[in-house]
């Protein structure tokens, strides 16, 4: 393998991880339907289910112990601060390079959700 090929695969994995890490910020940064959870909703349930364990049959304990998991996991996720101008600076990069190398359009970036400015300063149009 060639030194250019080499440096064209590493090229494209930059890219790559580049458009996948601001693809899954603004995924994750899209509000939900229903009743918005807070850090303190959350920790509320977790003492209930620190109450309610002790005392539950096993079945029951079993599934407790995996909600508590899965609302610390939750809060660890909200606690987490995410620098999406700094990913969306790496995408703007990058964006219209890759957008070219994979054939990807205009349309299909809006439908995953970037937006039209960013976009624009990436350098990718309608056309």
């Amino acid at each position: 393998m060639s030194d250019d090929h080499k440096a064209a695969l590493a090229t494209g994995r930059n890219q790559g991880r580049a458009v996948k890490a601001y693809l899954e910020a603004i995924a994750a940064s899209k509000p939900r339907r229903g009743r918005k959870r807070t850090t303190e909703s959350i920790r509320k349930k977790l003492d209930s289910i620190a109450a309610e364990i002790a005392s539950a049959p096993p079945l029951q304990q079993l599934q407790l112990v995996q909600l508590r998991m899965d609302l610390e996991a939750e809060l660890q996720g909200m606690e987490a601060t995410i620098d999406l101008d700094a990913l969306e600076k790496d995408f703007v990069a990058v964006a219209a390079a890759y957008g070219g190398r994979k054939g990807i359009s205009y349309s299909a970036w809006r439908a995953v959700g970037v937006e039209a400015s960013v976009l624009d300063k990436a350098g990718i149009g309608r056309s």
